[in-house]
C-alpha cells in the first residue's frame, strides 16, 4: 500500500513537471518571437524559403535538427508545442512528413495556418521495395521551387496582411535568384556528352526531368532503403554499359553503397546533395540552398561531361 502511494505521488510530480515545461516552453517561444511572426518549417529547404520571405519580420524555426534526415525525423513533444504556438507551419507534403496528418488533426486552424508548399507539385512517381510512391523532392527543381515560394508568401500575407508588401518584395527577390539558378542549369547542362547519372537515392527525378538527363538510383525514395545484391549487380551492369564514370553520394547519408559500386566498376564518387538538410559545419561556412544547388550543378557538369 505504501509503495502504491509513493508511485502515485511520483506520477503526480512528474505530470506537474511536464506541464510546467510545456508552459515554460510556450512562454520562452513567445518571448523569442515577440514582435515577429512565428513560423515553423518542417525541414531545411522550407526553412530557407520561409526565412528569405519573412526576413526581419519573422522568427523561423526549422524543427528538423541540423544534419538530420527528414525522412526519418519525428517531432518531439516540444516540437509539437512550437508548432501549436506558431502562426504558420510550412510543410512540403508528398509523404515526406510522415507525421503531417497528425499535426493537421491537432492544430487549431483559428490560431495556426498550415501551408503545404509542395501540394499539387509532387507529380513524379518512384518505386521503393517493389511499391510505387510519390516522389516528394520538388524543391530540387528551381522552377517548382518558385511555385513553392509563391504558396509560402501567400500564407505569410494571409496571417500578417499588414506586412503584405514586405513579404511580396522578399518573395520576388528570392524568385529572381531561383530564376537565375534555373538559367545557370539550362546553360550549364545544354551540351553534355552523357545523359545518365547514378545517385545514392531516388531524389532527383524533378531535377532530371527539368534539365533533360536520367537518374538511376541505388536506394529508393528514402536513403536507408538498401538495394538487394541483384539490384546492385544490375546497377553495375548499367554503369558499365553506359560509361558512367561517377557515382553520386550524399552529405547526410552513408557513402558506403556508392563507394562499393564505384569501386566495382572503376568509377569515382562525387556529392549530389538532395538538400534535405545542412550540417552545422556547412551552415557555419555560409552554405545555403542556392550555394549547394550551384555545387550540384558543378558536379553534374563533371559527371555528364558537359561543355
Amino acid at each position: 500500500m505504501k509503495r502504491n502511494i509513493t508511485l502515485i505521488s511520483f506520477l503526480v510530480i512528474l505530470t506537474g513537471l511536464v506541464l510546467w515545461m510545456v508552459k515554460n516552453d510556450r512562454s520562452t517561444s513567445s518571448n523569442i518571437n515577440s514582435g515577429k511572426l512565428s513560423v515553423v518549417a518542417s525541414f531545411y529547404p522550407l526553412y530557407f524559403f520561409a526565412s528569405e520571405i519573412g526576413g526581419d519580420k519573422a522568427q523561423v524555426i526549422n524543427i528538423t535538427p541540423a544534419g538530420a534526415e527528414p525522412h526519418d525525423f519525428e517531432p518531439t513533444p516540444q516540437d509539437l508545442v512550437k508548432m501549436e504556438s506558431s502562426r504558420l507551419i510550412v510543410l512540403n507534403g508528398g509523404g515526406l512528413e510522415t507525421w503531417q496528418k497528425n499535426v493537421e488533426k491537432n492544430i487549431n486552424p483559428k490560431n495556426t495556418q498550415i501551408v503545404v508548399a509542395g501540394e499539387g507539385l509532387t507529380m513524379q512517381q518512384a518505386t521503393e521495395n517493389g511499391q510505387g510512391g510519390v516522389d516528394p523532392h520538388v524543391w530540387l527543381s528551381s522552377v517548382l521551387a518558385q511555385k513553392m515560394v509563391d504558396k509560402i508568401a501567400q500564407s505569410f500575407v494571409q496571417v500578417d496582411p499588414v506586412s503584405k508588401d514586405y513579404y511580396n518584395a522578399n518573395a520576388a527577390g528570392l524568385k529572381n535568384k531561383l530564376m537565375e539558378l534555373d538559367a545557370q542549369y539550362r546553360n550549364g547542362l545544354k551540351s553534355c556528352a552523357k545523359k545518365d547519372i547514378i545517385t545514392a537515392h531516388s531524389a532527383f527525378a524533378y531535377l532530371a526531368a527539368e534539365y533533360g538527363f536520367k537518374q538511376v538510383s541505388i536506394a529508393g525514395l528514402s536513403p536507408d532503403a538498401e538495394p538487394s545484391s541483384s539490384q546492385l549487380a544490375s546497377l553495375a551492369k548499367f554503369a558499365k554499359d553506359n560509361g558512367v564514370k561517377y557515382i553520386f553520394f550524399e552529405s547526410l547519408a552513408s557513402p558506403k553503397l556508392a563507394e562499393t559500386l564505384a569501386s566495382e566498376i572503376g568509377a569515382q564518387t562525387l556529392v549530389l546533395d538532395p538538400l534535405e538538410g545542412l550540417s552545422t559545419e556547412d551552415m557555419s561556412r555560409g552554405k545555403n540552398y542556392l550555394t549547394v544547388m550551384q555545387d550540384n550543378l558543378t558536379n553534374l557538369r563533371t559527371a555528364l561531361e558537359c561543355q
